[in-house]
């Protein structure tokens, strides 16, 4: 089994930036696919970025968000600018290889506010 932890959540204003990582116990070089999912009180739980042989993105957060990869750390990362309180949400990465079932993490907390 593969745990994932997230880290890098909290509390900032509109307009600002914010880098989540999200760790695995356990090697991510084979993974084909790693992303970010993300949910709000009320709403659906929404697609925010992936990676695997190319990158993509919610067009909400085009142009904002970043996602990226570092396999000799086992780490996803996803860097966010120009936040606004629409990006308020949990935000949980999920980890897939090419067999067995796909890994989720815990979340972290993003709050977007003045």
């Amino acid at each position: 089994q593969v745990q994932l932890v997230e880290s890098g959540g909290g509390l900032v204003q509109p307009g600002g930036s914010l880098r989540l990582s999200c760790t695995a116990s356990r090697s991510i070089s084979s993974a084909v696919v790693t992303g970010w999912y993300r949910q709000a009180p009320g709403q659906q739980r929404e697609l925010v970025a992936i990676i695997g042989t190319s990158t993509n993105y919610a067009d909400s957060v085009k142009g904002r968000f970043t996602i990226s990869r570092d396999n000799a750390k086992n780490t996803v990362y996803l860097q966010m600018n120009s936040l606004k309180p629409e990006d308020t949400a949990v935000y949980v990465c999920t980890v897939n290889f090419l067999s067995g079932p796909p890994y989720w993490g815990q979340g972290t907390q993003v709050t977007v506010s003045s």
